[in-house]
């Protein structure tokens, strides 16, 4: 497996998470899945088994307003730390006809819908409830049926994640119409001043019959923790510390960023092409640079930098944020 490096210098705490007797690896997982628990047209078993068989390291079950029991699908697939099973559920709870969802990820118990007096008041009860039982909340498809603005997820503290890439056919990633797209309302909230990281996921519900677009099959977005172990407690720290990169089907081969710039390297497929966008506060383009490696350097100023490397079939890869606050 090979080993990318994030330095974030100015966060003391993942200094620590990467001191050298806990060398970090890169575990591939998806976080958004689904089951005959819910509105899934597989068991969990089967489900479990199409990702392990995909070469994913780890994955979550997500099932609607239910805790599907990982236990027993540990014991079978988790050999010799291969592939690890996480619980969580997609706590559905709805504000006037609009869908208001969020995973809760490595849960202690089932979290009931909380209801709430409007968008922001729900998410932030829901997000509360999963803080509650030892989970990690990710906020999910903001533009399904046009849910959530960046202004209503602004206001939700305690949440560290947001789905910037979904799976599914029906939840308007690109935005459209006047409404913006995932990375606008992302850069939209950085712009605020509040942190927060974008995820990729599959909302995976058919995992039988046909794979086409029009139908919400896996394999389509997944994110790239870095961790020193496959273990729950690794990858939910690497999670809410950011140290991960979000994919559609580009994968990286070295990623080293601090408050003094942004350095990646792309791990080449034959005859495919790269560019790399790096982007700042407004969702302003900083520069774009083509090739397998690109680096940007941060000079001075306040906001934040992040990027978005892009192949030439169209896949994405995202870089996680970071800010700055540096004396021209």
């Amino acid at each position: 497996m090979k080993r990318i490096h994030l330095a974030f210098a100015f966060i003391p705490l993942l200094l620590l998470a990467m001191r050298p007797s806990e060398p970090l690896q890169w575990y591939k997982g998806n976080t958004h899945t689904h089951t005959i628990n819910s509105d899934g047209d597989s068991t969990p078993d089967e489900v479990v088994r199409w990702y392990k068989e995909h070469r994913y390291h780890f994955l979550v079950l997500t099932d609607h307003n239910f805790l599907t029991e990982v236990k027993g699908l540990n014991s079978i697939f988790a050999a010799r730390e291969q592939f690890l099973v996480i619980n969580g559920e997609e706590v559905t709870d709805s504000f006037e006809g609009s869908p208001i969802h969020i995973n809760g990820l490595n849960l202690r118990e089932v979290v009931p819908p909380q209801g709430g007096s409007d968008q922001v008041d729900m998410l932030q009860r829901n997000v509360d409830a999963i803080r509650g039982v030892g989970g990690v909340p990710h906020i999910n498809h903001p533009n399904f049926r046009w849910a959530l603005t960046a202004d209503q997820m602004r206001q939700v503290s305690n949440n560290k994640l947001f789905e910037i890439y979904n799976g599914a056919p029906s939840v308007h990633n690109h935005g459209g119409g006047g409404s913006p797209g995932l990375e606008a309302i992302w850069d939209e909230i950085l712009s605020s001043g509040k942190l927060i990281y974008g995820i990729a996921v599959d909302d995976a519900h058919q995992f039988k019959g046909e794979f086409s677009p029009d139908r919400l099959n896996p394999g389509r977005g997944w994110v790239v923790v870095q961790a020193p172990r496959l273990s729950t407690a690794a990858i939910m720290e690497g999670l809410e510390a950011g140290r991960f990169y979000a994919s559609t089907g580009v994968s990286l081969s070295d990623l080293r960023a601090d408050d003094q710039g942004i350095e990646i390297s792309i791990e080449e497929k034959p005859t495919f092409k790269y560019t790399t966008y790096f982007i700042g506060e407004g969702g302003r383009l900083l520069t774009r640079v083509h090739g397998l490696t690109a680096r940007y350097r941060i000079q001075g100023g306040k906001g934040y930098v992040r990027a978005r490397v892009v192949d030439s079939n169209g896949y994405t890869a995202w870089i996680q944020p970071v800010f700055v606050d540096k004396d021209s």
